[in-house]
């Protein structure tokens, strides 16, 4: 595995699209996009507008998923968010859905000055202006941190009221936010089964009290597994379990430490050991095992998706491109998956 550079990164964006235009076409529900800053080897989509506009005109059928656009203004301005979100709504003929989010790692809140002990409330008041925006012909606001006169927000979005609206949910404390608010929930996968069906549960229950006065209530629950699915199944798990761990080590590298690192992290690279891959094969689907992952052949996968479905989760979005799994074992992935277990699972 090469580190990213200026070709490696060009040539990433490149596989993006092409991963999300096969994507339309093998029938996915949508294809998601996070937004993030200076996460070397974690995440190099720093302008997720630009590339959702190229998605959009390039499908005509998957959904256009903003997975998130860090909300509080430092970062983006809500009159901006709101104006790019419907003009990819429009661009894609009513296919928008937008997720908001404020980012806990400290290289983002430290580049774009984030005062951290506003950011939660700067994220509450954003999110609440928002849909204003869409729904209002003239817009104004008189808040703690937007002072805002008479102005007329264009364009509206193509969906009515507006797109469904996500919140990202990394926290027990905002899963149950996001419920209250009616807006769906964006969740990474963590713990067993159990775990999973009471961050379900928090939510559902959270939601039945949603004040939904000046949005669309999104009752939805969707969640993040890392994923490859190959007919070969040793090699799956080879590639899968890899992608997995480097995405994991990334993870924790950026959002669950003070650190700001710079340069290549220092995180493992290599294949797992003979023996810890076989464990990590026989862990799949065995009673408490952690549901973090659908990685295997089609009938592993089937499998997964099973202990998925029973926790009420809506929705899986699939992580499959983990920094280290090649661009043509994703796009392999993503075929195997279509035709050999989402049918099973068709609604």
């Amino acid at each position: 595995m090469s580190l990213p550079d200026r070709a490696t990164e060009a040539q990433t964006l490149r596989d993006c699209l092409a991963q999300a235009i096969r994507a339309d076409e093998l029938g996915y529900h949508c294809v998601w996009v996070v937004e993030h800053h200076g996460l070397f080897e974690y995440a190099h989509m720093s302008s997720p507008e630009v590339f959702l506009g190229a998605v959009a005109v390039s499908t005509s059928r998957v959904r256009i998923g903003h997975a998130v656009s860090l909300t509080p203004y430092r970062y983006n301005h809500p009159i901006r968010v709101a104006e790019r979100v419907a003009t990819l709504d429009v661009l894609s003929g009513g296919r928008m859905s937008w997720g908001s989010g404020k980012s806990s790692s400290r290289v983002e809140q430290d580049a774009f000055e984030i005062d951290r002990a506003e950011l939660d409330e700067q994220w509450l008041e954003a999110l609440e202006m928002i849909p204003r925006m869409w729904r209002s012909d003239v817009f104004e606001w008189d808040g703690r941190f937007f002072h805002i006169p008479p102005i007329q927000v264009i364009p509206k979005p193509l969906q009515q009221p507006h797109p469904p609206i996500f919140a990202a949910c990394s926290r027990p404390e905002t899963l149950v936010t996001a419920g209250r608010l009616g807006v769906g929930s964006l969740n990474f996968t963590a713990g067993t089964d159990e775990v999973m069906t009471q961050k379900v549960q928090s939510y559902r229950d959270a939601i039945k009290s949603a004040d939904v006065r000046t949005r669309r209530l999104n009752d939805h629950f969707a969640c993040t597994p890392t994923c490859l699915v190959l007919d070969d199944d040793h090699k799956a798990a080879e590639y899968g379990f890899r992608g997995t761990r480097f995405f994991a080590e990334g993870l924790a590298t950026y959002f669950t430490s003070e650190r700001r690192p710079i340069g290549p992290l220092d995180i493992a690279r290599d294949h797992l050991t003979p023996g810890d891959l076989e464990a990590a094969m026989a862990e799949r689907g065995r009673p408490g095992s952690a549901l973090t992952s659908i990685i295997g052949d089609p009938g592993a996968a089937r499998e997964a998706v099973k202990r998925f479905v029973a926790t009420g989760a809506d929705e899986l979005i699939l992580v499959m491109q983990l920094g280290t799994v090649p661009h043509e074992l994703v796009m392999e992935s993503m075929q195997t998956f279509a035709e050999k277990v989402m049918p099973e699972f068709a609604s």
